[in-house]
């Protein structure tokens, strides 16, 4: 808990610090709340109009949840085929590469244009978002593998697979949850611009309503909790990262003694 708490006090100080200096600068200088709401008028109005944001969350979180499983499974499976063939390796990486020049900025409307306004264009963009970071990740911890272990289950008389699941997959985890980290951030906000593009539903659609109802405070509300979602996707990163590699934790103590 100590560790937890020296970790998270600088962040929480310097954002107490902007916060009080925004509300003390709306309060002196007398903004209009619809040009610049106070912080506090912010949270008092995202609170009047809970039940809306909530109801508004719902779908930007199944968007995002089911977007990123998407992109979880897709990453797996093209990052395993880069690593059994170096023939899709050489085909497949390039363009994976390429791809992520592509701005998504002008996908999701094509993606619109296709699947409609309903969930599926949605999670794509989620996908589309977070792909890249997790695969090159995953074939990057692949491609660090000990090669001394590897030689050593070779020489016991474990097949490819077994090596592979034994020794390959264990090693490029760290590599994993760092590009899952990398990812997480992106999928929430994937899925609110994908919503800007056309939706019937999230908190996207809702920023560009209240926003156009001149309603700052709620957009500023609906901001927050976005970053509330994202920074809860990230943590849980950590917690998922302490379950599946339980002897990272069990090194460190080592360590540290």
């Amino acid at each position: 808990m100590r560790p937890l708490l020296r970790s998270l006090w600088p962040p929480l100080l310097v954002l107490t610090v902007v916060l009080g200096g925004w509300q003390l600068y709306v309060t002196a200088a007398g903004v209009d709340p619809t040009t610049l709401p106070s912080p506090a008028r912010v949270v008092e109005q995202g609170w009047l109009n809970r039940q809306d944001l909530w109801d508004q969350t719902l779908p930007t979180l199944q968007e995002t949840l089911l977007g990123f499983a998407l992109s979880f499974a897709a990453a797996w499976l093209v990052a395993v085929l880069l690593d059994f063939s170096s023939a899709a390796r050489r085909g497949l990486y390039p363009l994976l590469v390429a791809s992520q020049t592509i701005p998504i900025v002008a996908v999701a409307p094509l993606l619109i244009i296709w699947f409609g306004f309903g969930l599926l264009p949605k999670m794509l963009v989620v996908t589309l978002t977070t792909f890249f970071p997790l695969a090159a990740n995953l074939a990057a911890g692949f491609a660090a593998t000990d090669r001394e272990a590897m030689r050593l289950l070779r020489s016991l008389g474990a097949g490819h697979w077994r090596t592979f699941r034994l020794v390959r997959v264990p090693s490029a985890m760290p590599y994993f949850f760092a590009g899952l980290r990398v990812s997480i951030t992106y999928a929430v906000v994937g899925a609110v611009f994908a919503e800007y593009a056309g939706a019937e539903a999230g908190l996207g659609i809702y920023m560009q309503a209240q926003k156009s109802a001149f309603r700052t405070d709620l957009v500023f509300a609906a901001i927050a909790v976005t970053a509330a979602l994202s920074i809860a996707l990230f943590g849980a990163t950590y917690l998922l990262q302490r379950l599946v590699l339980p002897w990272e934790r069990a090194l460190k103590e080592d360590k540290a003694s």
